[in-house]
C-alpha cells in the first residue's frame, strides 16, 4: 500500500511539472516556468511543457545541438561570477572549461588540476564550483571558507572561483553553462574521477541540458602513495588535522603561505572537524578496513537509506550494495554508482524547513520540513483552514500536528 504521502506527493506531479524539474526550472504560481536567472521559458499547456522560445535544448529533433541566439556578443571581462541576463550576450560557439570538487580542504593537489584547467581553457572562459556539502567527518569546511581559502592559496586563479549556492551537483554546473549559450564544455578533473564523470556527464547530454562536444580531460596521474604533489589528497590532509600533525599538514600547502596561515587553515578543518570523530569517518581510504566492517554490518549506507556523493554532489537513495560499491538513484531518476570510500550518509534528514533551498520544496520522507511542505499541499490542511482541527480546544500548532492525528486516527481504524 502507498503512504499517505506517496499519495499526495504522486497525485501533484505531471509531465509537464517532471520535465520542468528535471531541467531545474522552477515555478511561477501561474502555470509558467523560469529559469535560474527568473527569466520566463515555458508554460504548462495542455498537460504538457511548452517553450516560448521554441530553443529549448534537448528536444527529440535536437538531441545534441540547438539554434543558438544571432546577437553579436559584447566585448566583456573574463568573470565567470558575474551575473549573465542573457540580454544582448552570446555564447554561441565558444568552451566553457569548467572545475567541480570537494577542495575539503584546498590542497597543492588541487591547484594542478586549476594549472591545468587554465592551460586547457587558454584565453577561453573557465569557471571552478566547489561543492556545498558540509559535515564534521569528510566535508569540515563551509562552502563560503572554501571559497576564501582557494582565493588565497590559489590568487592566480582568484576570478574563477565561484561561490554559487545554486550548484550543489556537476549537472547544476552543466545546466548553468547551457543557459549562457556555451556551445561546448571541458571538465577538468582527477584521474580518479575521469571515468565517473564522463559517463555522468555524457549520458544526459541533450536532456538536462545540451552541447555540441562535452570532453572530460584528466589533470593527470594521482598516486596517494607518492610524496609531493602527485600523492597529495584531502584525506591526508584531514588525517594531519586531526592528529594535530603541521608538518605533514604543511607539506600539502602553497609555498607561497606563512606558518602562521598554515596554522590558522588547519585550526579551520580540525574546530570543523568536531575532533571526536573517527579516521574510518574522516579519511576512509586511510581506515578502509573499520569502513568496510560498518559497511558490511549494516551501520553504515542501508537499502533505503539517502546518500550523497563526494565526488558528484549527486544525493540519491541506496536501491542495491555490492561488496565495495553502492547504486543509487535521485529524486529525477539518475542513477549512479559509488565505491563505497566516496559515499556519506546525507544528513539533512533533521531539517525542518519546507524548502531545502529557495524554490526547491524538501521532498525527504521522515523530515519534519516534509510534513509542513505535504500539510501545504494537502486540502483542508491550509493555513488558513485551523477551526476546529485540534481536538478538546488546544491550541492550533500548525499542519504537521493535524497530518499525525490524522495518520493515528486512520491507524486505529485499520487495527
Amino acid at each position: 500500500m502507498k503512504s499517505f504521502f506517496s499519495f499526495f506527493s504522486e497525485a501533484r506531479k505531471t509531465a509537464a511539472s517532471e520535465r520542468a524539474r528535471k531541467l531545474g526550472l522552477k515555478g511561477d504560481g501561474r502555470g509558467g516556468w523560469v529559469n535560474s536567472q527568473g527569466k520566463l521559458v515555458a508554460r504548462t499547456q495542455g498537460g504538457d511543457l511548452v517553450f516560448t522560445d521554441k530553443k529549448k535544448p534537448g528536444t527529440q529533433e535536437q538531441p545534441t545541438s540547438r539554434p543558438r541566439a544571432q546577437s553579436t556578443p559584447e566585448p566583456q571581462q573574463r568573470t565567470p561570477e558575474t551575473p549573465d541576463t542573457g540580454e544582448g550576450k552570446s555564447k554561441e560557439g565558444e568552451t566553457l572549461t569548467m572545475v567541480f570538487g570537494r577542495f575539503n580542504p584546498p590542497t597543492i593537489g588541487h591547484k594542478k588540476v586549476l594549472d591545468a584547467a587554465a592551460k586547457v581553457a587558454g584565453d577561453g572562459d573557465m569557471v571552478v564550483y566547489p561543492s556545498r556539502s558540509q559535515d564534521p567527518k569528510k566535508n569540515p569546511l563551509s562552502p563560503d571558507a572554501k571559497v576564501e581559502l582557494m582565493k588565497m592559496m590559489f590568487p592566480e586563479h582568484e576570478d574563477a572561483i565561484v561561490d554559487n549556492d545554486e550548484v550543489k551537483t556537476i549537472f547544476d554546473a552543466l545546466r548553468i553553462a547551457d543557459e549562457k549559450g556555451y556551445s561546448n564544455v571541458n571538465i577538468i578533473v582527477g584521474s580518479d574521477r575521469a571515468a565517473e564523470f564522463e559517463s555522468l556527464a555524457q549520458k544526459y547530454n541533450g536532456e538536462l541540458y545540451n552541447f555540441d562536444e562535452i570532453e572530460v580531460i584528466s589533470a593527470g596521474e594521482r598516486d596517494e602513495a607518492e610524496s609531493g604533489v602527485k600523492g597529495m589528497s584531502a584525506s591526508k590532509m584531514r588525517k594531519a588535522a586531526s592528529e594535530g600533525d603541521i608538518e605533514a599538514f604543511s607539506a600539502g600547502m602553497p609555498d607561497h603561505l606563512d606558518d602562521k596561515d598554515i596554522k590558522k587553515i588547519m585550526s579551520k578543518v580540525r574546530s570543523g572537524m568536531q575532533m571526536e570523530s573517527k579516521l574510518w569517518e574522516i579519511a576512509p581510504r586511510f581506515d578502509w578496513k573499520n569502513l568496510r566492517e560498518n559497511y558490511v554490518s549494516g551501520n553504515i549506507f542501508r537499502l533505503d537509506s539517502i546518500v550523497e556523493s563526494l565526488k558528484t554532489g549527486l544525493i540519491g537513495r541506496v536501491i542495491r550494495r555490492g561488496a565495495n560499491h553502492i547504486i543509487c538513484v535521485t529524486e529525477d531518476n539518475i542513477m549512479f554508482k559509488s565505491w563505497v570510500r566516496d559515499l556519506n550518509e546525507y544528513t539533512e534528514r533533521k531539517m525542518e524547513r519546507k524548502e531545502r533551498v529557495l524554490g526547491k520544496p524538501n521532498t525527504l520522507t521522515g523530515t519534519d520540513g516534509y510534513f509542513k511542505y505535504a500539510a501545504d499541499m494537502t486540502p483542508g490542511f491550509e493555513k488558513g483552514d485551523k477551526k476546529n482541527l485540534q481536538p478538546g480546544g488546544k491550541p492550533y500548532k500548525g499542519p504537521r500536528s493535524n497530518i499525525k492525528e490524522f495518520i493515528n486516527k486512520y491507524r486505529k481504524k485499520k487495527g
